[in-house]
């Protein structure tokens, strides 16, 4: 599999995007009334945050599963403890620090360590990559195609133009099960990548699995919301927040998740009931992971050194 160049215009206007994105939230962080955040903050009862941590466990033991699919998949050696650490440590790091940092060089450093050499790394990490967005489209599609998000009014896509992009990606979704079923050819190029479809076997867990983590993980901000909304809406904002960091390209979607979820809740919940939710699920979620996973990774370096 060979890198591919991104052209200047799309880098560009990403960099824009993500630019417009932080100038936005500066402006907004100016007018957050922090005292009431921490208030907020304060009064979620510890039986809450309790079991927002055991979904946080959950939701990292299912992810640290995705990598088995691609062993499963390619057959290599590695064990499967192994691989699901390899898959934990790069998950953290990819969460904080974005996917050039977890998902690419981590993840293929530590299989270099285990004694994988290419394609087999780059397999595995397609396929684990593949399987996240393939959950996340049969969600993100069936939330927007039954209304489960109502877009606020200064939004320049409304509730039609919403189902639309439902619509597309159930059909995305069904077009990768249907090669993966019945397409003859199994190995395709596009634009220098090399792509090698897996058994209907393989795409099946794959939608499960990942499915199954992305309900999760907004179990886990429905949870330290209080249950204050409905599951389906939580669901969908983190969804719409979930693409937005990526666009935005901002490391660890740093106030890009906050920001998405105080224009569609803030006025129903309150901006600081809302912020104190999100700090509690970055610290969860983002950072306790981050420092056990930098633990990992520092012993495994140090043990491949020896």
């Amino acid at each position: 599999m060979t890198a591919q160049r991104r052209h200047p215009w799309g880098r560009w206007l990403s960099l824009a995007f993500g630019l417009a994105v932080l100038a936005l939230l500066t402006w907004a962080a100016g007018k957050v009334d922090w005292q009431a955040v921490l208030h907020s903050l304060r009064q979620v009862p510890l039986a809450t945050l309790l079991l927002a941590a055991l979904l946080c466990v959950a939701s990292h033991l299912i992810y640290s599963c995705y990598d088995l699919l691609g062993k499963r998949w390619t057959g290599h050696a590695v064990p499967t403890r192994r691989v699901m650490l390899i898959t934990f440590i790069s998950y953290a790091f990819n969460l904080n620090l974005g996917s050039l940092v977890g998902a690419f060089a981590i993840r293929l450093r530590l299989y270099a360590h285990e004694g994988l050499r290419q394609p087999v790394p780059a397999q595995v990490l397609a396929l684990s990559l593949g399987t996240n967005w393939l959950g996340y489209g049969l969600l993100a599609g069936g939330v927007f195609l039954m209304g489960w998000l109502a877009p606020p009014p200064q939004w320049p896509l409304g509730a039609a133009a919403l189902k639309g992009l439902g619509g597309l990606m159930w059909g995305l979704v069904a077009g990768y099960l249907a090669l993966c079923s019945f397409a003859r050819r199994r190995t395709y190029t596009l634009r220098g990548h090399l792509f090698v479809l897996p058994t209907i076997r393989i795409a099946g867990l794959q939608l499960l699995v990942s499915s199954a983590n992305w309900l999760t993980i907004g179990l886990i901000v429905h949870v330290l919301l209080q249950q204050a909304v409905p599951f389906g809406t939580t669901l969908a904002v983190l969804l719409v927040a979930a693409v937005a960091g990526v666009v935005a390209h901002v490391p660890a979607g740093l106030g890009v998740l906050e920001g998405v979820f105080v224009a569609l809740l803030g006025s129903t919940l309150g901006d600081a009931t809302v912020l104190a939710a999100l700090i509690a699920y970055r610290a969860l979620y983002y950072l306790a992971p981050l420092l056990m996973a930098a633990t990992a990774y520092f012993v495994l370096e140090a043990r491949s050194r020896r």
